[in-house]
């Protein structure tokens, strides 16, 4: 295949994963952090003020508030106590700011989501781009068709949430670190640097990338004789960069931001960290050139704490905050299509064929791994990536989406594309092409199947997305994004009230005015009059 029609076949893929996106997002309402992370943004870049939401570094908001700036006469609420007094008032200040200022709700909203949009539009790029240098063009256009039929991608890559930027951050971070360390010339140190920054300032949990830099920045150098000090220069340049990068980021959106005002959040937000830690950050608040760096660390420190307390959430029939180890790779297995399991599990087996075959071989085994690693050091790295997030993430408490798995998503769809499109070849190679070519088809059928609700998509081995509650709830199901579903559900059947218990961003009194009438767990079953309306989100 040239290069020519492989390129054609990807633009044509792009263009039908934003079509897909948007005409699927257009009509859902506010999920539960969209409410916080839209009007936070928003708050950003006209006050230069990141009170709200400061457990989320900053870029996706901003990036996602970008679009309103060009929206006429929306008012900011700066008068009201989420605002004005409340420590982080995120969720007040949020559902007040779109549905109680006379704001248009519904076309902030769907504005805020097109650059995610592009960001996933992105990645797809990256990911196609990556796969055609390391494997060829089949191997390209096989990853981006991964990709653009990946229901939690496509779920989550129209929200205005963190989750597919990181995984767009560590995808583009780690291609360009590793051809800084291939071409450690000025440019490459560069670029690296500045995308290493820009996926710090897209998600906290971008952190990981420095242990995993450094991981495979040694064993770069292990490698190859001679390349120490250049790797170490390499990689204290990168770093250097990109963590330069956030101050004039952070400084930004602590421009207005009282120092005081700073100081006494932190101390609120570190009161449960450890002294060595919230000292220095708590000292750091109020000093023009540290505030910066302040706010960011505070923004670090908040989100280990949550990982390590933890989120009330369903899991299997049990409802807890502690955590299952099990719990992500269950949902793992039962949100991700069964196709692309089998895919992966081919994939498996191929490498472990080659690492017998290696192993089985003349020569030591320690110059053979050494070979492999010469011949294959970006799939290692991916590797490496894989095995330190999933590690982190099944130890971690925080146990409430498949989204928070997405920055494997891109990794494990090229090491999937890569050894699946190696497998092309004789013998077999008409079998093999027809399997191929039924597992991709049964993936994509499988998917567009649940259009438009990607974020409810369950495979075939729980039943479904009619399934799906029985198993997990929270952002693998419910997030509150079909209250306008809801509403056209009641106006369609004449109804005149509706009880509701709802979970998620939006406002139901904002789309169903009177109709709507509050209902909540703990309140007597009685108190609901005989042959009238319930509806109670799934995640409840």
């Amino acid at each position: 295949m040239s290069n020519r029609t492989a390129n054609i076949i990807a633009v044509f893929l792009l263009i039908f994963v934003f079509l897909i996106a948007f005409l699927s997002v257009k009509n859902d309402s506010l999920t539960m952090d969209e409410v916080a992370h839209l009007p936070a943004g928003y708050g950003y870049l006209t006050q230069k003020d990141m009170r709200l939401n400061p457990e989320h570094p900053p870029l996706i908001k901003d990036l996602g508030a970008l679009p309103l700036l060009f929206i006429k006469n929306i008012k900011f609420p700066s008068e009201i106590p989420a605002w004005k007094s409340d420590i982080n008032g995120q969720w007040n200040f949020g559902r007040y700011f779109l549905y109680n200022t006379g704001n248009p709700a519904d076309k902030m909203i769907l504005w805020g989501r097109m650059p995610m949009i592009l960001i996933l539009i992105l990645l797809g790029f990256f990911i196609f781009k990556w796969a055609k240098e390391l494997f060829g063009n089949k191997a390209g256009l096989l990853a981006l068709f991964l990709f653009s039929f990946s229901p939690t991608l496509l779920a989550h890559g129209r929200l205005v949430t963190t989750d597919v930027g990181a995984a767009a951050g560590v995808t583009v971070a780690t291609y360009y670190f590793l051809k800084s360390l291939k071409s450690p010339v000025k440019k490459n140190i560069i670029i690296a640097g500045i995308v290493f920054g820009i996926a710090q300032l897209l998600k906290f949990s971008a952190v990981l990338l420095v242990p995993f830099f450094g991981i495979i920045g040694l064993v770069w150098w292990l490698k190859k004789s001679g390349t120490f000090l250049q790797t170490i220069r390499t990689g204290f340049l990168v770093f250097l960069i990109g963590f330069l990068l956030i101050w004039p980021v952070y400084q930004f959106h602590t421009w207005n931001y009282p120092k005081d005002r700073q100081v006494s959040d932190t101390e609120f937000y570190l009161k449960d960290t450890p002294e060595f830690i919230k000292k220095p950050i708590i000292f750091a608040s109020d000093k023009p050139i540290l505030r910066p760096y302040a706010l960011y660390l505070t923004g670090v420190s908040m989100v280990f704490q949550r990982v390590a307390g933890g989120n009330t959430t369903y899991f299997l029939g049990e409802v807890s905050n502690i955590g299952w180890r099990s719990y992500f790779p269950i949902v793992y297995l039962i949100k991700e299509p069964l196709a692309f399991h089998i895919l992966t599990l081919i994939a498996l087996l191929y490498a472990a064929c080659l690492v017998r075959r290696s192993l089985g071989g003349g020569g030591a085994i320690k110059n053979r791994i050494c070979v492999w690693l010469r011949l294959h050091f970006p799939e290692f790295s991916m590797l490496v990536f894989v095995g330190i997030y999933w590690a982190v993430s099944i130890q971690g408490n925080l146990n409430i989406g498949i989204r928070h798995l997405l920055p494997v998503f891109p990794f494990t769809i090229l090491l999937v594309s890569g050894a699946v499109s190696n497998l092309l070849k004789e013998p077999f190679l008409k079998l093999k092409c027809f399997l191929l070519a039924f597992l991709i088809s049964w993936q994509a059928v499988s998917v567009i199947s649940v259009f438009p609700h990607f974020l409810a998509y369950f495979n075939e081995s729980v039943g479904g997305p009619e399934s799906g509650y029985k198993y997990v709830v929270d952002s693998n199901l419910d997030w509150g994004q079909d209250l306008k579903g809801l509403k056209n559900w009641v106006e369609k059947n004449g109804i005149d009230t509706i009880y509701l218990d709802y979970f998620g961003g939006g406002d139901p009194q904002y789309y169903l005015g009177t109709k709507f009438s509050p209902w909540w767990g703990s309140r007597n079953p009685k108190e609901l009059p005989k042959g009238s309306y319930l509806a109670v989100s799934a995640s409840f």
